[in-house]
């Protein structure tokens, strides 16, 4: 029986996903699994029984990776789940920085007691007069599962649509819309485009990446759009070319103190994914990944450890050994197989970074002392029989 523990409510539709083999535990020690959202879990003295944290969205900030993959714990997150949410508020994001929406809402609750207010909003409404997203030439700055469903409805709706991704997978390529064009440099797209919308991770690489080098290159007057992360823009330099007006709005769903103190800025509290259904689809998806990791050994979607999977085992047995991605760490492995007399039927070993994973089926059930054997061998960080 695998124990797992939410840190943050969870939609029932995914916990219903869970196997009858999890029950749920109130003491997140005792816990192998934990299920999260946005609970900061740097401070928290990982338990030596825990073997997995999913997170139930994309965004992997508030947990400490390295210190999870030094325990040998597999950290998950659900790209893609919540990809429509951000994506409808995106397209509002737009609309809200073309035409003034938001102060015209305002100046009808203002003057809601005008009894000749017909009259009035006439002479009103040119003040929150605005333009038209058809014809403008919109960037996407990351065409993963958000950006690409972004740059195709922006399509759509009579945009120009310009994309860069120096990563882009080819099933990504494949489901852009063939009026989006490619461009290989971001140099290419900030000086071209009168929207720019940042859709990357936030990784050490990216930290900033929309600096005041980037934004001299951009358009005066661009709308820049953040739905990613708050740290991908240096607000210091924001702030700059906002009060210059080289950035005419900043539209952003990370609002901190300093951010939202600057002229021209739109910000929401956090919307992207607040959605009935993205939280279900993330909550499925986090729970198909636990069930497959716990039930099979097999990772999918982990945030730092490679994919690895080896199916359902159909051997007598499966080990699972999670370690560093140094030399010589196999032969160890199969030495220790081999002296036990035991034949391994199949491997797979799969390395990202500074980690590394092996899936082991044998042709015998798999011992504590065979687990222990491997255990011992200096680099290895967790070992699981799972049959």
């Amino acid at each position: 029986m695998f124990r797992y523990h939410c840190l943050n409510p969870i939609a029932q539709v995914g916990l219903d996903q869970l196997s009858d083999k999890f029950e749920k535990t109130e003491d997140v020690n005792a816990a192998e699994a934990i299920l999260v959202r946005s609970a900061a879990m740097h401070d928290m003295e990982l338990s030596e029984h825990l073997l997995a944290v999913a997170r139930a969205g994309a965004g992997v900030n508030n947990i400490p990776l390295d210190k999870c993959a030094d325990k040998g714990i597999v950290v998950f997150n659900t790209p893609g789940a919540n990809a429509n949410g951000v994506k409808e508020m995106v397209v509002c994001g737009m609309l809200l920085a073309a035409r003034d929406i938001a102060g015209g809402i305002k100046w009808v609750k203002e003057n809601a007691e005008d009894e000749n207010i017909g009259k009035s909003m006439e002479k009103a409404k040119k003040q929150f007069a605005g333009t038209e997203l058809k014809g403008k030439k919109l960037g996407v700055i990351g065409l993963g599962a958000i950006g690409v469903l972004v740059a195709n409805v922006a399509n759509r709706l009579g945009m120009e649509v310009y994309g860069v991704d120096p990563f882009l997978s080819v099933k990504n390529a494949l489901n852009i819309n063939r009026d989006v064009t490619v461009l290989k440099s971001y140099d290419e797209l900030y000086s071209m485009c009168d929207y720019i919308t940042i859709h990357v991770p936030y990784i050490p690489d990216t930290k900033g990446m929309i600096n005041a080098e980037a934004m001299e290159k951009m358009k005066d007057g661009v709308v820049l759009l953040n739905f990613a992360r708050d740290l991908l823009v240096n607000d210091e330099d924001l702030k700059k070319a906002l009060e210059s007006g080289k950035i005419a709005k900043y539209v952003t769903d990370f609002p901190n103190p300093d951010v939202v103190k600057m002229p021209n800025v739109i910000a929401t509290p956090h919307l992207g994914a607040s959605t009935e259904e993205s939280e279900d689809n993330c909550a499925v998806m986090a729970a198909e990944e636990l069930n497959d990791f716990l039930e099979n050994g097999n990772i999918v979607n982990s945030v730092n450890f490679p994919k690895c999977e080896a199916g359902v085992c159909e051997t007598a047995g499966r080990i699972t050994v999670a370690h560093k991605n140094i030399p010589k760490m196999l032969t160890q492995f199969t030495n220790v197989f081999s002296e036990q007399g035991i034949n391994i039927d199949h491997m797979t070993n799969k390395s990202r970074g500074d980690y590394s994973y092996c899936v082991f089926d044998i042709d015998s059930v798999s011992t504590q002392e065979i687990a222990d054997k491997l255990s011992a061998i200096d680099g290895v960080l967790k070992v699981r029989i799972v049959k």
